[in-house]
């Protein structure tokens, strides 16, 4: 007698494949998308389905639309800004000074108590 597992062998899942099982599948249709740098990908989409315009490249990750002569263009990237970058851009350097002369004499009052 083996001691074990008395699955071995088998998965979630495992058994007979075939249409018989699964039911019939969708009628498919491929479409082709390329992108800037030249990849074509050709996703599979069910045939009554709304086909998307652009898609993105399972290699580069770049959009990727449906003309070959003229894919679209990267997407523009914004740097990462810091949460002082963000302040300053809504507040002048006066007003921050003004800002931090009243917070300094808030703390300086409350340490003479």
């Amino acid at each position: 007698m083996s001691g074990g597992n008395a699955i071995r062998g088998t998965r979630v899942g495992a058994g007979p494949m075939g249409e018989s099982e699964r039911g019939e599948t969708a009628p498919r249709v491929r479409v082709a998308y390329f992108c800037a740098t030249g990849h074509e990908t050709r996703p599979s989409f069910a045939a009554d389905a709304e086909i998307p315009e652009t898609w993105d490249c399972p290699r580069c990750g770049l959009p990727a639309g449906r003309d070959h002569t003229s894919p679209p263009a990267a997407p523009r990237n914004e740097p990462y800004k810091t949460h002082l970058a963000y302040v300053k851009e809504r507040r002048s350097d006066a007003d921050g000074a003004a800002i931090l002369d009243e917070a300094l004499s808030r703390l300086r009052a409350s340490r003479e108590l």
